[in-house]
């Protein structure tokens, strides 16, 4: 009787024995990786697509800024003008020489403070107040027609009320910033809370989560895009509201300090000035958006 012939076995690359069985299921060969060469041409080019285009566009504007305003001495400055007459003020932001002889950034820093302090209650308070005028009717009906007016109220007609209430400039200008920003917060979260899908009510329910896991579990991932828009706005309305409060309440900060060069008739510092204004609100706003992207893991809007 013949013996049966042992099974012919081949060896890998690696060195690994295969049978003739599984000769068929070798693995094939990796994918060749892409030269670093490459890969750094295309993060590049990916890099450019974002700088190239506000680049050329700010270029443009001052291109055109500078044309236009080169016959005109008496109207706005030129940019050139402007490096010329602020150019101090624009290297040495970080100056200190007593009283309300800073840099800039002592005069931004100051603002961003107050509207820190101010913001930080109008979020608490609107939060609050959002989830409970979004999840109870009868709250709804009773608050949300006072916010409605109270919101198109401007932020300098609450200056001369909350002097007169707290008879001192920094409470004064802490409440306006509050009393601002609180508006869109409480708006944009109750819709958020409205917005929440019945089914995610319901396994709550089931759950029988207490208030507080209900908000953190539920509440919180649904309404986080609609909450964080608020914010968003909110913030935005805080420095506005910041800059033209100091600009009458005095002190450190950069709407006084814009006033006050306003004063002395030195156009070129106000409009450095308002490119620190424009520049620290849009880092104010990319933070709270980044915020809610983080807690609602990418579905707040960007």
């Amino acid at each position: 009787m013949n013996a049966t012939p042992p099974a012919a076995s081949f060896v890998a690359p690696g060195g690994a024995p295969l049978s003739a069985g599984s000769a068929g299921q070798v693995p094939p060969p990796p994918a060749p990786r892409e030269p670093v060469a490459q890969a750094a041409g295309r993060s590049l080019g990916r890099l450019a697509a974002r700088v190239l285009p506000p680049l050329v566009a700010v270029g443009l504007f001052l291109g055109l800024w500078q044309i236009a305003a080169a016959g005109h001495a008496d109207g706005l400055p030129a940019p050139s003008a402007i490096w010329t007459d602020s150019s101090d003020i624009i290297l040495h932001p970080f100056f200190d020489h007593g009283g309300v002889d800073k840099g800039l950034f002592w005069h931004v820093a100051s603002s961003l403070s107050r509207v820190g302090v101010g913001f930080g209650l109008a979020s608490a308070v609107g939060i609050g107040l959002g989830v409970l005028v979004g999840s109870s009717v009868w709250a709804h009906r009773g608050l949300d027609p006072i916010f409605q007016v109270l919101r198109t109220i401007p932020p300098l007609a609450w200056l001369p009320l909350s002097l007169a209430a707290f008879k001192e400039a920094q409470p004064s200008a802490l409440f306006v910033i509050f009393i601002t920003s609180i508006w869109p917060i409480i708006i944009n979260t109750a819709v958020g809370v409205r917005n929440i899908p019945p089914d995610y009510v319901n396994v709550g329910r089931v759950l029988r989560l207490s208030p507080l896991e209900f908000f953190l579990k539920i509440l919180l991932p649904s309404a986080a895009p609609y909450i964080f828009t608020g914010l968003r706005i909110g913030v935005g309305m805080a420095w506005l509201a910041i800059i033209a409060s100091e600009m009458l309440l005095g002190g450190v900060g950069v709407g006084f300090f814009i006033w006050d060069q306003y004063n002395s008739s030195r156009i070129s510092d106000i409009i450095v000035a308002l490119v620190w204004v424009g520049m620290v609100g849009f880092a104010l706003d990319r933070l709270v958006a980044f915020a809610g992207v983080l807690v609602s893991r990418g579905s707040a809007a960007s």
